[in-house]
């Protein structure tokens, strides 16, 4: 599979709004009921920047495929170093790697970065977001218990957290 990655442009953000507008049916991703609007996500897309909050597309053949984000957490000065990282995949390409692939640029990227906290946000009922992160070592570091409410079942959000320190010390010990 060849990918390319590029750092996201505005004219990217209708293919970005459509691959994120094609999970929520499933109920298993965002807590958003409804598709989202471009317009409504202009302010988003203008909290990123390549040198710190990157939002990266990833294109086959000239089309978008996925994208990935780092946001900010909390939005105060203390938590500079610490990122939200999201993940969201075209419908015809889920289940095929590409998010394992997404998280690992993600995570070499980091520390260039300044980031050396990664946190994941996902419903305890995503089973496959639940597995990726593990695999990379990512560890429950809580859990909000029925937050959320999705066609009437409520849901929890479990926070997913990696130190990147900690995680070079594994990796090193494994070589």
């Amino acid at each position: 599979m060849s990918l390319d990655y590029r750092d996201a442009t505005l004219d990217d953000l209708p293919a970005i709004v459509a691959i994120y507008n094609s999970t929520i049916a499933s109920r298993q991703v965002t807590a958003d009921l409804d598709p989202v609007t471009v317009e409504s996500r202009i302010a988003w897309f203008g909290a990123h920047s390549p040198q710190a909050r990157p939002l990266w597309v990833v294109e086959q053949h000239g089309e978008i495929i996925a994208w990935l984000s780092f946001s900010d957490f909390y939005g105060r000065p203390a938590y500079a170093r610490t990122v939200e990282v999201s993940i969201y995949l075209d419908e015809r390409t889920r289940g095929k790697g590409l998010g394992r692939k997404l998280l690992r640029e993600a995570l070499d990227r980091a520390p260039s970065l300044d980031v050396d906290t990664v946190l994941g946000f996902v419903f305890g009922h995503n089973e496959a977001s639940m597995k990726l992160f593990a695999g990379f070592g990512f560890d429950i570091w809580g859990t909000l218990p029925r937050v959320a409410v999705l066609d009437g079942v409520e849901r929890d959000l479990v926070i997913l957290g990696l130190r990147l320190d900690a995680q070079r010390a594994a990796s090193q010990q494994v070589h």
